[in-house]
């Protein structure tokens, strides 16, 4: 769940920008980790990320990207048995409503709507499993430079990509009629998420029949925009971490504890 409010201290209320802006729309991402100081010493390396201290206590953290908040760390996997992952979660107008529709359509609520003021966060999981959150109320103040600074899109690998469109459309008011909604599209075999013209997420598919495989099981993936692709390979090497797959404009990383990302080049945007 969401580790601090999206929201930065002290902002002008003028600045502050609400789910109702960007509903639908990925608006923060989290971490859960088993030891603080080696993730802040990981992602420091890798990414080049600083830390403030979180309001909910001693075991979180936020990251700073030249300033910017831009994800929010927690080491509770062991504590709270939970799993070690990167999760996105989505700007929603009403986070009872959004939970409702998800059960509704065959969607689990792991945690809340609980309230985190300004705002409230719930963490859920998709008819496949996998795991995203939302987040109703002020966000960082501004949207736009939060995802500049660090996230570039979020890709959802499962099994069913219309499917997997299709149940989150239905709960975040994708394509609807409201003004400001996220536009959905097909391109090159996946499925494209847009706010404001800018892409979001993308959702692709694996094999629709295939047996569920715990190396591949379907998940968010959060893609990090960098100015030096194999440069952040060769850290996460060397700071415990790995390399899945790399190539010039894009690498997949596992961080010490196992939890992946997928650094990508600002060229690339």
């Amino acid at each position: 769940m969401n580790h601090d409010t999206p929201a930065r201290s002290g902002a002008k209320k003028r600045d502050i920008v609400s789910t109702h802006s960007v509903f639908g729309a990925p608006c923060w991402v989290s971490l859960t980790s088993r030891d603080l100081q080696a993730t802040e010493d990981f992602y420091g390396a890798v990414l080049g990320w600083r830390w403030r201290n979180a309001k909910l206590g001693d075991h979180f953290r936020i990251a700073l990207a030249g300033g910017v908040p831009v994800a929010g760390i927690a080491a509770v996997a062991a504590m709270w048995q939970m799993a070690v992952a990167w999760t996105p979660y989505f700007a929603v107008p009403n986070a009872d409503e959004a939970v409702a529709r998800a059960r509704e359509r065959g969607g689990t609520a792991a945690v809340g709507p609980l309230s985190f003021p300004p705002g409230r966060a719930a963490l859920l999981a998709d008819r496949d499993g996998a795991t995203f959150g939302i987040w109703e109320g002020e966000l960082i103040s501004n949207w736009e430079a939060w995802r500049q600074a660090a996230p570039t899109f979020i890709r959802l690998h499962t099994r069913n990509a219309f499917d997997a469109a299709l149940f989150y459309g239905e709960i975040l008011d994708w394509a609807s009629e409201r003004t400001g909604c996220c536009q959905v599209e097909y391109e090159g075999g996946e499925v494209v998420l847009r706010s404001r013209g800018d892409v979001v997420a993308r959702i692709d598919s694996g094999a629709v029949e295939a047996a569920p495989d715990p190396e591949v099981r379907p998940h968010w993936q959060v893609h990090f925009a960098v100015d030096d692709v194999a440069c952040c390979a060769r850290a996460a090497e060397k700071h415990g971490g790995s390399v899945l797959r790399e190539a010039e404009a894009e690498a997949v990383l596992r961080d010490p504890d196992g939890a992946q990302f997928t650094v990508t080049s600002r060229r690339e945007r």
